[in-house]
């Protein structure tokens, strides 16, 4: 559109400002807000001004350009248009400020790198699902080793662990807004990552949903810092139990089930034994016993094979045993094997991890110190029940032992006898062929007397060359055959004889006990001392058994009698 210099007032009307200029750059007429205009051309941009003037005459067409211009208090950016007259003697310029859209539009980009920048730092990656589920964006650089453009269109589930599908596939289409929920994928590389992801619904301008964005970040080194340092506290308590246990438990037979129980469950175990070789038993893996236990209970000899292949200094050993899994740790003091502590669990719970080895480990090493101690216990309780001599019990264990005995007799219809064995012209021995040869007597009837009975049955030497056995569930006939057993073995002891015409024999007094008769200890040790006695003075190297209890009479040492009888 053209314009005259008559059609200026025209122009002169309009909001913004309007100067109406000749072709040298003379202002002939402006309204109030081109003054402004006026003045910023007087202060160094007339020039620019004569330049938008002459190329629109020159070219006969209007002319647009943006300059920036400034003042003593803002800067401004102003939209010139530039039109020439009819004649081609003025020009008008029409001026718009664009300083607020500028701005608008500069905050707006910077937001938009700002906004970007923040989205990046805060996640690994960021994704946009469609209607369909499937990826209509990933953040290009990409998602756990897969390339972003190789994902669009892609179904994100396939991306998840299959554990995790059902609970967490719904994310991607997610109706509502979820924060910080963990998810665990699968990287390119087959790997388990965990991704602390944020999503919210889109939908459009009606309303109706469209898709889902969010947001994710790998948290897997994180969480496997926080699995490693709980397993670490794991070990630590069930460490630190085991270890009060040693402690503060008083009763050393319960110590070892109650660190089994620890260590089971610290483990998630359905059973723990711990083994331990007892005083005097074979060094190795071979004279263990069970010293206690957690769920199933069984002899050392279900781990038959698996000891064997323990050493000091070797790492825990594992194994398949049917449907369960099993773990086996040496238990050790200085360096020698004294135990090992044997874990079971299902084998669906799957294979021992390092950190249960690890456990298993540190368990053992202080189950080692506590198998020591143990074994010290036992070796002074043993040393003072024990005839340094001969190994048997001494008197004081052997009648602690009896008196329990009979007080479950009293309410039992199981007989019971006493025998008291006294070797015959022992003095004349030590007399002849000295107190050596007088031990040795000793010691080898100490081995005949325990070669000849049963474990259920208590042999003791009470002092000098008194001897003492105790025979469970034995009535008249057993007891007597046993003391002839005796007196048979007893022919071994000849050779140690002083005297050809005084040989080393044994006189014995036996005692049966009868519930039906009861009487106490004492009554039942008085009558088997003076049956003992009868025989030594009925000739010596034979047995006598004393009448039952009920026919029993006070007879003092020293009276003879004759061969035994049974009453």
């Amino acid at each position: 559109m053209r314009s005259g210099v008559v059609g200026f007032e025209t122009l002169l009307a309009h909001a913004g400002p309007v100067v109406v200029m000749t072709v040298d750059g003379t202002v002939v007429q402006c309204n109030a807000e081109g003054e402004r205009l006026c003045r910023l051309f007087s202060e160094g941009r007339a020039s620019d001004v004569r330049l938008m003037a002459r190329d629109c005459v020159k070219n006969d067409a209007p002319v647009t350009r943006t300059l920036s211009v400034h003042d003593q208090q803002t800067a401004s950016t102003l939209d010139l248009t530039v039109i020439p007259s009819l004649d081609g003697s003025h020009t008008v310029i029409l001026a718009r400020n664009t300083s607020l859209e500028v701005t608008l539009r500069s905050a707006l980009a910077d937001s938009r790198t700002r906004y970007k920048d923040f989205v990046e730092l805060s996640s690994d990656f960021t994704w946009e699902t469609g209607t369909n589920g499937r990826f209509t964006f990933v953040s290009p650089g990409g998602v756990m080793g897969h390339e972003a453009r190789a994902l669009v269109g892609t179904d994100p589930v396939a991306l998840l662990d299959p554990s995790e599908v059902r609970a967490s596939g719904a994310i991607f289409l997610t109706r509502q807004r979820v924060r910080d929920v963990e998810i665990w994928a699968r990287h390119r590389d087959g790997r388990l990552v965990c991704l602390l992801t944020s999503a919210m619904p889109v939908f459009d301008a009606a309303g109706a949903w469209i898709g889902a964005r969010g947001i994710c970040r790998d948290i897997t080194d994180q969480r496997d810092r926080e699995r490693a340092l709980n397993r670490a506290r794991n070990r630590e308590r069930v460490r630190a139990h085991v270890v009060r246990t040693f402690r503060d438990e008083l009763n050393l037979e319960n110590m070892l089930n109650v660190a089994a129980e620890a260590l089971a469950r610290g483990l998630g175990a359905t059973t723990c034994h711990i083994l331990r070789r007892p005083p005097l038993s074979p060094e190795g893996t071979r004279g263990l016993v069970l010293g206690g236990h957690f769920g199933a209970s069984s002899e050392p000899s279900r781990l038959s094979g698996i000891l064997d292949t323990l050493d000091v200094g070797t790492p825990p050993w594992d194994a398949r045993v049917g449907d369960q899994v099993i773990l086996v740790a040496a238990t050790s003091h200085r360096q020698m094997i004294n135990g090992a502590v044997a874990l079971w669990r299902k084998a669906d719970r799957g294979p021992w991890s390092e950190d249960d080895r690890l456990l298993i480990q540190d368990v053992a090493n202080q189950v080692g110190i506590a198998n020591e101690q143990i074994a010290r216990h036992e070796t002074i309780i043993a040393m003072s029940r024990t005839d340094s001599l001969t190994g048997l019990l001494n008197r004081r264990a052997f009648f602690e032992d009896i008196e329990r005995r009979h007080k479950r007799l009293e309410r039992s219809e199981r007989k019971a006898t006493l025998l008291y064995v006294d070797m015959d012209n022992f003095k004349l021995v030590n007399d002849v062929h000295g107190h050596f040869r007088g031990d040795e007597a000793l010691v080898l009837l100490g081995e005949i007397l325990s070669t000849n009975t049963r474990p259920t049955d208590l042999v003791a030497r009470l002092g000098g060359d008194e001897f003492a056995l105790w025979l469970e569930d034995a009535d008249d006939g057993v007891a007597c055959r046993k003391a002839e057993e005796l007196l048979a073995a007893g022919e071994r002891l000849l050779p140690y004889s002083g005297d050809p015409h005084c040989p080393l024999t044994l006189s014995i007094g036996l005692a049966v006990f009868d519930p039906a008769t009861p009487e106490d200890l004492q009554a039942l040790t008085a009558r088997a001392d003076a049956a003992m006695y009868r025989a030594k003075q009925a000739g010596k190297g034979r047995p006598s058994l004393a009448p039952p209890a009920t026919l029993a009479t006070p007879e003092p040492p020293g009276i003879r009698s004759g061969p035994m009888e049974v009453p």
